[in-house]
């Protein structure tokens, strides 16, 4: 490729709806431009970067035996009415209409046109097991796009799914999956944790996460470095930090118009850890009190899947149900379910008095009140692991990928069944698996860049080698370019010759901002002793070679 007749718009300043650091180095390096939000035109390089990508995700899901297909983006709505995705899945789903008026959507997973397939075209316990892929689009509307392209409304996805006749089976099928992506992002050259997650939309009852530590990530993973325990902080688990307890007699405090933890707590000179946090929402099937130590916070996720959908009662509602106005809650003699986190099991406790203007002190588990009792808190670093009681740690990270174990979820609903060797029908017992690619480039960004720009790892970046020549100008630097670049083409490399009449200083700035892993400097002065420059990117270290050994150091250099 010649930098003269490639598209690779580089900017010298930063644009101002940028925010993670690989959002801002994509632009600037010109790798990609937003046209909406979170909808993004992929550059010349960047369509590299993700053809790289793709091609380490195809060796390896071909390496565990899955077959490559192409679903269609556009779906009718009956196959997502059969499994009732089409009613439970927000306004994060495109819906449409086509010119009859049949109600169509817009692909954001494909499990259900995978399993309709399925369904028609496996019969037997012969033709199992199966995997499938694709790398496709998908879209999603998504309430809050950001980060450039981490988070967006079209994205390319590859999903794989497998086809078992048991669970047994499908446990082999999961375990192809995780070491297939151990391979596919180590070959991407990412730092990586697989980590337990929530199945979430996709049901199922196993899931895991793969996840890149980054500071611009959107999730929480908590990690123990002692016994190797990770999980998303939507369901990781932890023992609270012991906080001893006082062994205070049963009485109500005047605490006039203190109504939150910090309020009555700084009142009373008590520290937050000794009090409960009583907090009413409303579920579908009524009402449930929540109880969460008064130095923790509540994880939302854990509780929805413990009472299913819940929202925050209005304050006319918690006067209406529990007779007191929020702030002054307690636990005591209340008609209505009650959830505490498990933190709340041991001690003696300060909480709402159930009357205004007051708080209970000395309130104990199983004597004052009792409750269903549940892990519910946010893991935070310090805590204990629940398996060595070794320290944690959490993590911010940007997930890339994502495995799901879904059983019968879908099989059933779309009639996807075998015959086995009885002549018995059997529902198809099935895993789901997912890769965001441009996930993976903009976590490689993350974890790869410097104040100069980007540093891609070799396996994906978009070119091997950009060659400068300082002056094309100057006959015998514009001759030696010329044949190292095709040299270095002819045995393979992907190569960016600089021939644009630019200064060397702008050469070096957006040479360093793309970010490809060698850069071969050809200078005057270096010629007039015979000599070249070969640099590396990552490390900044510089050699210099003579001109007749440099196509096979700089071949050699990129096969190392």
């Amino acid at each position: 490729m010649r930098f003269s007749k490639t598209l690779i718009p580089t900017l010298r300043e930063t644009p101002a709806e940028a925010e993670a650091a690989s959002h801002k180095l994509l632009l600037r390096a010109g790798y990609i431009r937003r046209l909406a939000s979170g909808l993004y035109i992929y550059l010349p390089l960047f369509r590299r970067v993700m053809d790289r990508i793709n091609r380490i995700i195809r060796e390896e899901m071909e390496a565990i035996g899955a077959q490559e297909m192409l679903m269609p983006v556009l779906h009718p709505a009956e196959v997502w009415q059969q499994t009732g995705r089409w009613e439970t899945i927000g306004e994060e789903m495109f819906r449409l209409k086509d010119r009859t008026g049949r109600d169509m959507c817009l692909g954001m997973t494909h499990e259900e046109i995978m399993t309709w397939l399925a369904a028609r075209e496996i019969r037997s316990y012969r033709n199992l097991p199966q995997i499938w892929f694709q790398i496709q689009t998908k879209l999603r509307d998504e309430a809050r796009p950001k980060s450039g392209i981490l988070r967006t409304r079209e994205f390319i996805m590859k999903d794989s799914y497998s086809f078992d006749r048991d669970e047994e089976a499908l446990d082999y099928s999961y375990r192809l999956h995780e070491e297939a992506y151990h391979r596919i992002f180590s070959r991407c050259g990412l730092e990586f944790y697989q980590v337990e997650s929530d199945p979430g939309m996709m049901g199922g009852a196993t899931a895991h996460e793969f996840m890149a530590p980054s500071p611009a990530g959107e999730d929480d993973v908590a990690i123990c470095d002692s016994c190797g325990y990770m999980a998303n902080v939507e369901l990781a688990k932890s023992l609270s930090p012991d906080i001893g307890s006082d062994d205070w007699e049963y009485k109500e405090i005047h605490t006039p118009d203190r109504k939150t933890v910090r309020e009555v707590s700084e009142f009373l000179g008590v520290n937050p850890s000794s009090f409960i946090k009583s907090l009413l929402y409303i579920s579908g099937d009524g009402p449930v009190l929540v109880l969460i130590r008064g130095d923790q916070e509540l994880q939302e996720n854990k509780l929805q899947m413990i009472t299913g959908p819940f929202r925050q009662a209005l304050r006319e509602e918690v006067i209406d149900i529990l007779g007191v106005e929020p702030g002054f809650i307690g636990p005591m003699n209340h008609g209505v379910r009650i959830i505490a986190d498990e933190a709340l099991k041991e001690g003696v406790y300060i909480s709402g008095a159930n009357k205004k203007d007051y708080h209970a002190k000395g309130l104990r588990p199983g004597i004052h009140f009792e409750a269903q009792w549940h892990d519910l808190h946010i893991v935070r670093t310090g805590d204990r692991c629940t398996n060595c009681s070794a320290p944690l740690r959490v993590e911010r990270v940007i997930e890339i990928g994502n495995i799901f174990k879904l059983g019968t979820k879908y099989s059933k609903p779309l009639k996807a069944c075998y015959l086995d060797e009885n002549g018995k029908e059997l529902p198809i017992v099935m895993g789901s698996y997912g890769i965001g690619p441009a996930r993976v480039a903009a976590a490689a960004v993350e974890q790869n860049y410097d104040d100069d720009g980007i540093i891609w790892p070799r396996s994906i970046s978009p070119l091997d080698v950009i060659v400068l020549p300082l002056n094309m100008n100057d006959p015998k630097t514009g001759e030696i370019s010329e044949q190292l670049y095709t040299d270095l083409r002819k045995h393979g490399l992907k190569v960016l010759l600089d021939d644009r009449p630019e200064r060397a200083g702008v050469k070096f700035k957006d040479s360093d901002l793309i970010g490809l892993p060698t850069q071969v400097i050809i200078g005057e002065r270096g010629l007039r002793e015979g000599v070249i420059e070969i640099k590396d990117r990552r490390t900044k270290e510089k050699s210099l070679v003579r001109v007749e050994e440099a196509l096979q150091k700089i071949i050699k250099t990129v096969k190392t």
